[in-house]
């Protein structure tokens, strides 16, 4: 996790709100993201070929990382990216002081790394094993460039009419060359929740992923249109668990490259306490007291896993455990 600016002396931990206490893992990018210079396509050009400029080669969404003492993200110069002769645009991710700094597709190279004439200590490695290995800071830059070279990936064609598309703004949007229309790249919001009925924290396991792990988790689900974050946590938690949700707060949130999402982390109070589970969606929900959940945090409950700390779950049932959420 990453310390965020000194809070000084004085400061109660358990009223303090969690965002200026500590930023999560994907969050923290130090880099200028340069709206003004990413609607100068000329810049674009001419930066994307100054030797100063530094390129992030991504690869089947595999992040480049040099590994030494410490791993660090795999920056290449322009002439390293010209010797893989791509036809992928470059995605501006921003500027660095006074450095442009990009992301760049290079899936179409069969094995990259010779080509780059990269041996060891340099290598590929998926974004999430990635994210465990480097400082802060470049995890955060590790989501942007994951993010929006997906986005590219899957968004060549138009939704509107089917034609081609083509990047703009150093990545920022794609045109279509047939309808002109734009399309800009996606976050989708998830609402992540923990509910108490004051002694008790109301935890589950969803089908898929977090099943197989044996963990419990918070109750979460994508936000709909129009509607509030507050009215997504009390549907979700009605549909998932058949338990009624009344006073919602707001904890934080965190960017989720997954493919592209945003956690928004909320605590709420339970009106009602008897579960109807959906058992299409989820394998199991239940409730846990305070002592099992910090026993369980304390990897001391072999009947209670819960997630590690990477992800906003971890932080919010962690807040409620220790009795820093009140309503």
């Amino acid at each position: 996790m990453v310390a965020a600016a000194h809070l000084g002396a004085g400061v109660n931990k358990a009223t303090t709100p969690f965002s200026l206490m500590t930023k999560h893992v994907f969050s923290g990018n130090p880099l200028d993201r340069g709206d003004v210079q990413r609607r100068d396509e000329d810049w674009l050009r001419q930066t994307a070929r100054d030797p100063r400029s530094r390129f992030l080669p991504v690869w089947q969404l595999d992040i480049l990382l040099r590994n030494g003492d410490r791993a660090e993200l795999g920056w290449v110069k322009p002439a390293d990216i010209e010797r893989l002769d791509v036809d992928v645009p470059p995605v501006f991710l921003g500027l660095r002081d006074g450095t442009a700094h990009f992301a760049v597709d290079v899936s179409a190279v069969e094995e990259p790394l010779p080509a780059l004439n990269l041996e060891e200590p340099w290598d590929f490695v998926e974004a999430r094993a990635a994210a465990a290995q480097l400082k802060p800071e470049d995890v955060g830059i590790l989501a942007q460039s994951k993010a929006q070279v997906d986005w590219h990936r899957r968004h060549r064609f138009c939704g509107v009419c089917g034609g081609a598309t083509e990047q703009g703004r150093g990545g920022q949007v794609r045109r279509c060359n047939a309808c002109y229309a734009e399309h800009f790249p996606r976050t989708d919001p998830v609402a992540i929740m923990v509910i108490t009925d004051g002694e008790r924290a109301l935890l589950g396991q969803s089908r898929g992923r977090l099943a197989r792990s044996g963990r419990y988790s918070a109750l979460a689900g994508f936000i709909d249109q129009a509607e509030c974050i507050e009215e997504a946590v009390r549907r979700e938690v009605k549909e998932e668990a058949g338990i009624t949700v009344g006073e919602v707060r707001y904890h934080s949130s965190q960017p989720w490259p997954f493919p592209s999402s945003l956690m928004i982390g909320c605590h709420g109070m339970a009106l009602t306490t008897d579960i109807a589970m959906d058992d299409e969606e989820m394998t199991d929900v239940r409730w846990f007291t305070r002592q099992e959940v910090l026993s369980a945090l304390a990897g001391k409950n072999p009947n209670l896993r819960v997630p590690d700390p990477v992800a906003i779950a971890h932080h919010l049932i962690r807040a409620w455990a220790e009795g820093r959420v009140v309503f």
